[in-house]
């Protein structure tokens, strides 16, 4: 479960980083009482901040379960590796960006390391 949850933040975690991306603070005060709900009023406006919101705290939950039993050094590299991997996923399928031979080239490296680690780190231990 411990590597189910690492994906799961990083996965929480390639969201929050496009929910940061798309978020501009300047629209926040064309959002009115009235027009908060509607997709033509303010609800393209919020909802960035609700993702940023959302996907901040699954991040962190998901990512303390991870720690509780891998070690921090592991954990950290293997979610920031995902995270990378997710992000690269997402722009090619969702939003069609061309990948050249040397950028597939290192996303497998950075693969490879990521089942390496999975097959080198320590037992499971239980926490209480």
């Amino acid at each position: 479960m411990r590597w189910f949850y690492l994906f799961i933040a990083s996965l929480f975690e390639a969201l929050w980083t496009y929910s940061v991306k798309y978020f501009n603070f300047s629209n926040i005060k064309a959002v009115r009482f009235d027009n908060f709900y509607k997709m033509n009023g303010g609800l393209p406006i919020l909802a960035p901040l609700i993702g940023y919101i959302l996907f901040g705290i699954g991040n962190i939950f998901f990512f303390s379960l991870s720690l509780k039993s891998l070690t921090n050094a592991t954990a950290y590299s293997v979610w920031t590796a995902m995270t990378i991997v997710v992000l690269k996923c997402i722009e090619l399928f969702y939003f069609k960006q061309k990948i050249s031979i040397a950028e597939f080239g290192f996303i497998m490296m950075i693969i490879i390391g990521i089942v390496g680690l999975k097959f080198v780190a320590a037992p499971e231990k239980v926490m209480p």
